[in-house]
């Protein structure tokens, strides 16, 4: 009975240590990392963190894939923001946002994204940047507020007939992310993941790999790539990827966005496409090309561009390409507009 006691003791211990250890970790993390953007406030408690660069016009506005935070265009936009204004966010649910309170579908965040413009006082004309399901935002926004939108850039944009309930295959990775970030919730309540991340980003990495090991094959997996994708950031980025994926607020929010894929490939499959504004797609060189009755659904002035040494992370693979897409884009609408002032 003595042992038994001691034991719960220890273990209690031990998880209130845990989480004071992430409760500290965290509130650090957002005094540390958290700087370079401000938070707007777009109603109803939600608040969205976004990062603004440049000057000039039109603006570009950067939509990450469905787990990604502004993080993913650090170099991009760094870029992009010496010949024109620039803004990067988190979605609610992601990063230093607010959690989410809609479901994850384009309709909702190119909504809530619409607000975050208007109150932060970033004037259209803008140019949309959207990758993966960033990219089905992005359309959704250019269908909802045609009149704001100059011009838009599809990074590999999510494709819906590849996706449940279009393709009941993808069902079961569906459930094993929804699973995964389940899981994940308590850990990082306990600061477990930070202990974690923080040794794969910021350190040796040999702890990381033992609790990847003992999840067996699919946390090796999940390891794997990871590190191969976040290897492709900068490593000034690192560290805050990993206080990212220290939260538990990551893991419910990433849930939410895994969850409504079906929501989303619903609401965009048969949506309409973009008339009179320029878009170009740019497709990896490792997939199948878009045929060009996908181009017509997305729009009536659509350009592929294939980014031949370029898997699904095109902005990581080839961040060139992308910059140059961009710039092109911005110096057509800015040509246009010179011209229509004459």
């Amino acid at each position: 009975m003595l042992l038994l006691l001691s034991i719960l003791l220890i273990g209690t211990a031990l998880l209130g240590a845990g989480f004071l250890y992430q409760r500290i970790g965290a509130h650090r993390d957002r005094l540390r990392y958290s700087g370079p953007g401000r938070w707007v406030n777009i109603g109803g408690r939600s608040r969205l963190y976004v990062v603004e660069k440049g000057s000039g016009g039109p603006a570009v506005l950067f939509e990450a894939g469905i787990a990604a935070t502004n993080l993913n265009w650090y170099h991009i936009q760094e870029t992009v923001s010496r010949f024109t204004c620039t803004a990067s966010y988190d979605r609610s649910g992601l990063g230093w946002s607010s959690p989410c309170r809609t479901s994850r579908t384009p309709g909702n965040i190119a909504v809530e994204l619409h607000a975050m413009l208007r109150c932060a006082g970033i004037k259209p004309p803008y140019i949309l940047v959207g990758h993966s399901f960033g990219g089905l935002v992005m359309r959704r926004y250019a269908l909802s507020y045609p009149e704001d939108v100059a011009g838009v850039v599809l990074i590999d944009p999510m494709r819906c007939e590849e996706w449940p309930p279009l393709n009941p295959a993808k069902q079961g990775m569906l459930e094993r992310g929804k699973r995964l970030s389940r899981f994940a919730i308590p850990i990082a309540r306990f600061g477990l993941a930070r202990l974690a991340v923080t040794s794969l980003l910021c350190r040796s990495g040999r702890l990381s790999g033992k609790l990847a090991g003992a999840a067996g094959a699919g946390g090796r997996q999940v390891l794997d790539r990871v590190t191969e994708e976040v290897g492709k950031m900068p490593r000034e980025v690192w560290p805050i990827v990993a206080a990212h994926w220290s939260r538990p607020g990551y893991y419910a929010g990433m849930r939410s966005h895994v969850e409504a894929v079906p929501d989303t490939v619903r609401e965009m499959q048969d949506a309409h496409p973009i008339r009179e504004i320029p878009v170009k797609v740019l497709t990896p060189g490792k997939s199948t090309p878009l045929s060009d009755q996908c181009l017509d659904r997305i729009g009536d002035n659509v350009q592929q561009v294939i980014a031949a040494a370029s898997a699904h992370w095109i902005h990581l693979d080839e961040p060139d390409l992308v910059i140059d897409s961009i710039r092109e884009m911005v110096m057509a609408v800015t040509s246009e507009s010179i011209a229509a002032a004459i």
